[in-house]
């Protein structure tokens, strides 16, 4: 089956995408705010042809699955992935997780049954926390965070206009190719997701603290991120990850923005089939 759905322990329908020969090494692809697993189109296909089986599903509350106005936290996100990965019997996987995915990721991982998960990648990714704390003094301060919530309710589909069209892919930064093609299929894709869920998920990805969850991986994690990251800025999250991972290595990208591997997927393709392979 290409596409289908799951029904979590509350009832709550995920959908997922699942491509590709069944006995291939899987790869799953987790999403950020407040998108899709349509944002992984090109490393769905690029993997595709690439021998392997490829998954990627929407995150309660987004895209099609079911809107929900409750579990829109880390530790649901998780328990819904580890029913995915129950569903489909995913053995030796390698989860791919990008901004509020890769919060996801280190989650799920971190708790994930033995044989379940080989490696894991981390792109532009929330972990180890994102807010301003007592623990955390580098943080973003909680204006930040409530500022996203105040422009969400106000005009939810002028918001999700401008994020892209600036901070996101970095397109409001002098000499950059803007593409009006991704900055509309990130607004069609977080139109699609529900409100009340993607305003709850702000909390979850701007006030968990994965650090214990990193310190617990004992896979492989490729950190990646772009180092004009104006979304997730890189002193407060990769270079922090990468110092409570096992087994981690660190890769950032001079220039380049948090929507990185929309901008420049042949240079991130390459790295993690690189990471995969080894």
């Amino acid at each position: 089956m290409s596409n289908g759905f799951i029904t979590a322990s509350d009832g709550t329908r995920i959908f997922y995408k699942d491509w590709g020969p069944k006995d291939a090494q899987p790869i799953v692809f987790h999403h950020g705010w407040p998108l899709s697993a349509d944002d992984w189109d090109n490393q769905m296909l690029y993997f595709l042809s690439q021998g392997y089986r490829v998954i990627a599903h929407d995150r309660r509350g987004h895209g099609r699955s079911d809107q929900t106005d409750t579990g829109n936290e880390m530790d649901t996100y998780a328990a819904d992935v580890a029913g995915l990965a129950a569903a489909l019997d995913l053995k030796n996987a390698i989860h791919i997780g990008h901004s509020t995915g890769g919060g996801e990721v280190a989650r799920y991982v971190a708790r994930a049954e033995k044989g379940r998960v080989a490696k894991a990648a981390l792109l532009g990714a929330v972990p180890p926390i994102m807010l301003k704390t007592a623990a955390n003094p580098e943080g973003l301060p909680i204006e930040v965070f409530d500022g996203f919530r105040a422009a969400l309710v106000a005009n939810r589909a002028q918001f999700f206009i401008d994020v892209p069209s600036g901070p996101f892919y970095g397109f409001n930064r002098p000499d950059t190719k803007v593409s009006q093609g991704l900055i509309d299929n990130w607004w069609r894709q977080g139109m699609a997701g529900g409100a009340k869920a993607q305003y709850d998920c702000i909390k979850a990805f701007s006030e968990t603290d994965f650090t214990e969850d990193l310190k617990a991986i004992d896979v492989p994690v490729l950190v990646l991120h772009g180092e004009d990251d104006q979304i997730v800025p890189i002193a407060d999250s990769a270079h922090k990850a990468i110092k409570l991972l096992k087994h981690g290595t660190l890769k950032t990208y001079p220039g380049l923005s948090h929507g990185m591997f929309a901008t420049h997927p042949e240079v991130v393709n390459a790295d993690l089939l690189a990471f995969i392979k080894a």
